[in-house]
């Protein structure tokens, strides 16, 4: 009698966005060894603990400028043995990988474009001068700035449904600025 070979374990942030994520590599797995099991091991990083303060400021105060605010905890799980795969967005992770790590598979790429989500139907040109824009990427950040030198942008943390709630519910935002990726893959 033969022994089964032991479990893929999945390691993966817990938003939603990670959970998806993690789905579809999961399958890919399942798909490509389908004689081991896959198993899933939901890891909380400095990122998603820290929610009170923009990311470059959870970067700052942990000292996590070289890993990334959202995969440090991740690494530290794939070194001890804990999980066998990390599940990231390509863009929580540093340019150049260290020599341990290698970036094994892409997933499909979702698409690269930005949504602008409003309060108010009619797009950029409709919002105020002095609208106020969340969002957490710099990228965008500067982006918008330089489209409309005329509004502020103001950091806005969180995943994407407490990002579209915070939009929806408290009044601070006029619109906001995240991933089509991120809504596609949530839709």
């Amino acid at each position: 009698m033969s022994e089964s070979p032991s479990p893929i374990i999945v390691g993966t942030r817990g938003s939603e966005l990670a959970l998806v994520q993690a789905t579809a590599t999961e399958a890919a797995l399942a798909a490509a060894f389908p004689d081991r099991a896959i198993e899933r091991k939901v890891i909380k990083t400095t990122g998603d603990r820290r929610t009170d303060v923009s990311l470059a400021d959870v970067a700052k105060a942990e000292g996590t400028f070289d890993k990334g605010v959202f995969i440090k905890e991740i690494e530290e799980a794939l070194d001890a043995g804990e999980i066998d795969i990390a599940v990231h967005s390509l863009k929580d992770l540093p340019t150049v990988l260290e020599d341990r790590y290698l970036l094994a598979a892409v997933l499909e790429r979702a698409p690269v474009r930005d949504v602008l989500v409003m309060r108010e139907p009619g797009g950029l040109a409709a919002l105020p001068v002095g609208a106020k824009v969340g969002t957490s990427s710099v990228r965008r950040a500067k982006q918008m700035e330089w489209l409309r030198p005329d509004i502020t942008v103001v950091d806005l943390r969180g995943n994407v449904p407490t990002r579209l709630r915070k939009l929806a519910e408290d009044g601070t935002y006029d619109a906001i600025l995240l991933a089509e990726a991120g809504l596609v893959r949530l839709d």
